[in-house]
């Protein structure tokens, strides 16, 4: 974990509220980090309502295993998330399943909760056993420290939850100025790619929703963050976005799609995961810049992602928002290389607000000049229409720069 702070960064970690039904511990239990604190834990109330989304890589790590097993066979309900940072418990065999069953059953047997209401989370290097002894030593230690939410305790557990982040990824909403809210925390710095992004995501509202229901509206949210970002464009074995009602703070559930208060809280969820989403990319290993790529013209919205994504995740494309150079030619390749749908002759281009081309040519009121003073800036953006039918879409990036490199090649060591 860098000492460096992405110059991306926020100012400040948010001043987040506590939430009813939610305790908080963290603990530094030296999995594999020395002098810092990488165990969370956020007990819940009982009967807290649970969604989960979650990697689909055909690689998954031992975790998203469980969670997977215990969202679908379970009755909707959890007691408990527990992640470590450090090692992903990925690609561990029969080990990495034993070190996850062993975790939430020493949990379960310090809360006097069943283990298979406990939801759990690993980050970090890949194939390397979690050693089940400082579980059975540390993980009593984290329970015993529970404590009432708030924004302190949210912030410990947003940086025990990092790895290669330089920052901490809190957000939070009142649902429709009301007492109730939705907080969230949130990891993730390289290994991003959309479907989902290489994260992590803990999120929690003291309102009742029924399990199904809560899924749909998480579901819905991702699609329009976790799910439109990307650094790098690998896609861990670890990514999950958790989503846990507790219910604490009015008795009346939601249970139906037509509940007036459903577009309320749907509007503080999404406002809540994109907040995250967008510190991530802040928080792209190395980045420099924060872009925003929209394509509209596209055959339908999802042609217009994956084009989107393709200028997004192209390494041309990248380096050069990194050295400030107005290289549409870049912007073409990728539009062509998306593998949808795109009209060459009537493609346009803009970078910020200049205008590059129109009719699949450079305009003659282009100026290399101007697109060069908006690429100077830390936050660019770059529009494409494609011109073959009314489908859009906007993801989010960051630029490629030898710092990536420099984190990348030295992560083990």
């Amino acid at each position: 974990m860098s000492d460096a702070v992405s110059p991306l960064a926020p100012k400040s970690f948010p001043d987040m509220p506590p939430l009813a039904g939610v305790a908080i511990s963290t603990h530094a239990g030296g999995l594999r980090y020395q002098g810092r604190k990488d165990l969370f834990l956020a007990a819940l109330a009982e009967g807290t309502a649970v969604a989960g989304v979650f990697t689909q890589t055909l690689c998954p790590s031992a975790p998203v295993d469980w969670c997977r097993s215990i969202l679908n066979d379970g009755d909707g309900t959890a007691r408990a998330v527990v992640c470590n940072s450090g090692n992903a418990n990925a690609f561990t065999g029969q080990a990495g399943a034993d070190a996850a069953s062993l975790t939430a059953e020493i949990v379960g047997d310090q809360l006097g909760i069943d283990p298979r209401r406990i939801y759990l989370a690993s980050t970090g290097v890949i194939g390397e056993p979690l050693a089940q002894q400082p579980l059975r030593d540390e993980l009593p230690k984290l329970v015993d420290g529970l404590d009432v939410s708030g924004v302190e305790a949210w912030h410990g557990a947003a940086d025990a939850i990092r790895t290669t982040d330089t920052f901490a990824k809190g957000a939070w909403s009142s649902i429709d100025g009301a007492a109730a809210h939705v907080v969230g925390i949130a990891k993730g710095s390289g290994m991003i790619a959309p479907d989902m992004a290489t994260m992590l995501g803990f999120i929690f509202t003291d309102l009742p929703v029924e399990p199904d229901l809560l899924q749909e509206c998480l579901s819905s949210a991702v699609r329009k963050s976790f799910n439109r970002i990307t650094v790098d464009s690998d896609t861990s074995t670890s990514d999950t976005v958790l989503l846990f009602a507790t219910g604490e703070q009015i008795d009346d559930d939601l249970n139906d799609r037509n509940d007036a208060r459903l577009p309320a809280f749907q509007a503080a969820l999404d406002s809540v995961c994109l907040d995250l989403a967008q510190q991530i990319v802040r928080d792209g290993e190395g980045a420099t810049k924060f872009v925003e790529v929209t394509v509209t013209g596209a055959a339908n919205d999802d042609a217009a992602t994956a084009i989107a994504k393709a200028i997004g995740d192209s390494p041309l494309v990248k380096t050069a928002l990194a050295a400030e150079d107005a290289n549409w030619g870049r912007i073409v390749m990728a539009v062509g290389k998306a593998g949808q749908a795109a009209e060459r002759d009537k493609l346009a281009i803009w970078i910020g607000p200049e205008q590059v081309s129109a009719d699949g040519m450079v305009l003659g009121s282009y100026s290399e000049d101007r697109a060069t003073v908006h690429l100077k800036g830390d936050e660019v953006v770059v529009k494409v229409d494609v011109g073959v039918g009314d489908g859009e879409s906007t993801i989010w990036t960051c630029d490629l720069t030898h710092g990536y490199i420099d984190i990348n090649a030295g992560y083990r060591s």
